[in-house]
């Protein structure tokens, strides 16, 4: 899921997949405004089935974030 969703990402937000890592800020890296940071939430939806409300997305600020929050809500 990791792999699959680093390459998702790196394609979508132009960035090398060696710049997200697990402890990296997803804004920071990912060079995300506001209205890219909601294509984001709409791609993890799109592509793995998991919807990340508006008051979540405050509490992921990292990959490792993002990884652990799709991955609970997919087991």
């Amino acid at each position: 899921m990791i792999e699959k969703m680093v390459t998702i990402l790196a394609d979508e937000f132009e960035v090398e997949t060696s710049e997200i890592t697990a402890d990296a800020p997803i804004k920071e890296t990912l060079h995300l405004d506001s209205l890219s940071l909601v294509d984001m939430v709409g791609l993890v939806d799109e592509e793995f089935g998991v919807t990340i409300q508006n008051s979540e997305i405050a509490t992921i600020r990292t990959f490792g974030d993002l990884y652990e929050f799709v991955y609970a809500r997919l087991a």
